[in-house]
């Protein structure tokens, strides 16, 4: 039976926006099914991501707040901060904030993330996450949706930018967490390193235990020493539309579907 707050926000959603439940504390999400709803990589990069308590987060291009959402149900960071660059995604991140409740807890903020070191200001998060575009302009082809397309490749910024950004806005000892694609790790990487972030922990998430990685999680501190640590692989599915059992406990439910649109 829907409760008098779900029933409340469906009245004033959007037309092709739906109220997704999150499986955190009973938080819930608005979507567009017509743009970009989030995948499993940005639940994932949320499981991934250690959040000490007191500790304030940013996290980069947040879409419609799913990253800050479930980074406050998860952890016992103090404060989350969201930037995201599209009006729409903005609008639809602070009512499920407000749907939510955690006003007090989470700010979204709409900007450009190569702007983000004059926004917040240097050395300002104890902890920074992205899901950040994956592909550049020699990558696939670039979806005709509009907020799909600066979604997914790199049009309004380059991971250069973003990179540049969190070392500005990181304080020393910060820490980066990543999703991204395995065949840019090299240059992930690289760029990493160039800017004093150094990559401490990765793990590759396959979608079978016999197939090769599509995704990579990726730790890095600031300032830190060169030691890399490898983690066992992060396996998706165990047979055909049923997940393992790691991907059960980080989504938080048992046994339904993922979040797809």
């Amino acid at each position: 039976m829907m409760n008098n707050k779900s029933s409340s926000i469906k009245a004033h959603l959007n037309p092709d926006e739906r109220l997704d439940d999150l499986h955190r504390n009973n938080y819930r999400i608005i979507q567009n099914t017509k743009k970009f709803c989030f995948g499993m990589d940005a639940v994932l990069l949320s499981g991934f991501a250690k959040v000490l308590k007191g500790e304030l987060v940013l996290d980069l291009g947040t879409g419609t707040g799913i990253i800050p959402i479930l980074l406050e149900a998860k952890t016992e960071g103090k404060h989350f901060t969201g930037l995201e660059i599209q009006e729409e995604s903005v609008d639809m991140a602070k009512r499920s904030i407000a749907y939510n409740e955690l006003k007090d807890k989470i700010d979204i903020v709409q900007g450009d993330i190569k702007e983000a070191s004059k926004i917040f200001g240097p050395a300002s998060f104890d902890v920074i996450t992205c899901n950040p575009p994956y592909m550049n302009n020699s990558h696939g082809i670039v979806n005709p949706s509009e907020a799909k397309a600066i979604a997914r490749h790199e049009i309004l910024c380059t991971f250069d930018d973003i990179v540049r950004e969190v070392a500005r806005i990181l304080k020393p000892r910060g820490r980066l967490y990543l999703v991204h694609r395995p065949f840019r790790l090299a240059e992930i990487i690289s760029k990493l390193s160039t800017y004093k972030l150094e990559p401490k922990r990765i793990r590759l998430v396959h979608p079978y235990v016999d197939k090769d990685p599509n995704m990579v999680l990726v730790e890095c501190i600031k300032g830190a020493k060169s030691y890399l640590k490898v983690e066992p692989p992060l396996i998706v599915y165990k047979e055909t539309n049923i997940y393992t059992d790691e991907i059960y406990d980080i989504y938080g439910y048992n046994r339904e579907g993922g979040y797809q649109c």
